[in-house]
């Protein structure tokens, strides 16, 4: 028989990477990572009203919606399998003041939000955020004082609006506000009040980003912010002192961790994983949203690929799911698949 061996061969040792790709049927059985609409968290914006559905310009295809049209997408999501919801309320601004002392009314908008949905779709999750920056006249995440975001003074706000969320029927409280400390006292006061079946998904990275502005015009807090940040959220140059956060948060009781935002900080994603091995998530924030969105409305890519690459990659860094504006999206791509 005629030997038929090529060059590449010999410099291959006879391993050809190819072979495993070259049909279809073959690369969906070697596929290492699958994205399925169980891994999909759907952030939603929270108006008064009713009757209302508000199109973000900022954010094309998102909306704030009143409450009962929380509901209404709240029946479509769990219709199309997708597991749970994160809220976010956008209150009227006389409301708002220098404390977020809204925070604090049980029948304020987030909750009442979540007692509906919870009544009306009582199979989908609900998370809920405790951090001030919806409720404050100034857009900061804690309470100002003079020119200083404090601490602790913001620590037992937010512990208290905790339970007040999972009175209402929050199934998982994710405190985003970056405050030391705020997971252990979330965390005890839950349990005092009785409330030990809720789960708390720390925002463990949340870094001083360029990528929140959208979501910044969705909760209105985008002209109220005076100052920056950066006190309060980690700087995006330093991972390692984003696993050491990470760690604190781990050590003081938190069930699930975050990385936010995600695309920028996938080597995040992996390193908080490698090191806890908690479920780990990842937020897709509305800069990242956007950035696809738009070029796909200029054609400059094609939005359906890039969208699911996209989500894809966080699966292959370690992310047990995904919050995403593109949760209904995907899951009706995925159900024709």
């Amino acid at each position: 028989m005629q030997d038929r061996t090529h060059l590449v061969d010999d410099i291959t040792g006879h391993r050809r990477m190819r072979r495993n790709r070259k049909a279809d049927w073959t690369r969906r059985l070697v596929q290492e990572n699958r994205l399925t609409v169980d891994d999909l968290i759907w952030p939603i914006f929270i108006v008064p009203g009713s009757g209302f559905i508000d199109p973000i310009p900022a954010m094309p295809g998102v909306n704030r919606m009143s409450i009962d049209k929380a509901v209404e997408a709240a029946r479509e999501a769990a219709g199309l399998g997708i597991p749970a919801l994160a809220t976010f309320p956008n209150i009227e601004m006389e409301l708002r003041d220098e404390t977020g002392s809204n925070s604090l009314e049980a029948n304020n908008l987030i909750n009442m939000a979540t007692a509906a949905i919870k009544k009306a779709v009582p199979n989908i999750g609900v998370i809920t955020d405790v951090a001030l920056d919806p409720f404050t006249s100034h857009g900061h995440d804690g309470i100002l004082r003079g020119s200083e975001i404090v601490n602790d003074e913001t620590v037992d706000q937010v512990a208290r609006a905790a339970v007040m969320q999972a009175d209402a029927g929050a199934d998982i409280i994710a405190p985003s506000e970056m405050m030391d400390g705020r997971i252990g006292a979330i965390r005890m006061a839950l349990d005092a009040a009785g409330h030990q079946s809720v789960g708390i998904m720390s925002y463990a990275t949340k870094f001083a980003s360029a990528f929140y502005g959208p979501y910044r015009e969705a909760i209105s807090t985008g002209g109220l912010l005076k100052g920056d940040k950066k006190t309060y959220y980690i700087d995006p140059a330093n991972g390692t002192e984003a696993i050491r956060d990470a760690a604190l948060d781990v050590e003081e009781g938190a069930d699930m961790l975050m990385v936010k935002p995600g695309l920028p900080y996938l080597d995040i994603c992996w390193r908080m994983k490698e090191a806890f091995g908690l479920p780990t998530f990842a937020y897709q924030v509305s800069g990242e949203y956007t950035q696809i969105k738009a070029a796909a409305m200029n054609g400059w890519i094609d939005g359906e690929r890039a969208m699911l690459e996209t989500l894809l990659s966080f699966k292959r860094a370690g992310c047990d799911g995904v919050l995403t504006y593109f949760a209904v999206e995907v899951a009706k791509i995925l159900a024709k698949r």
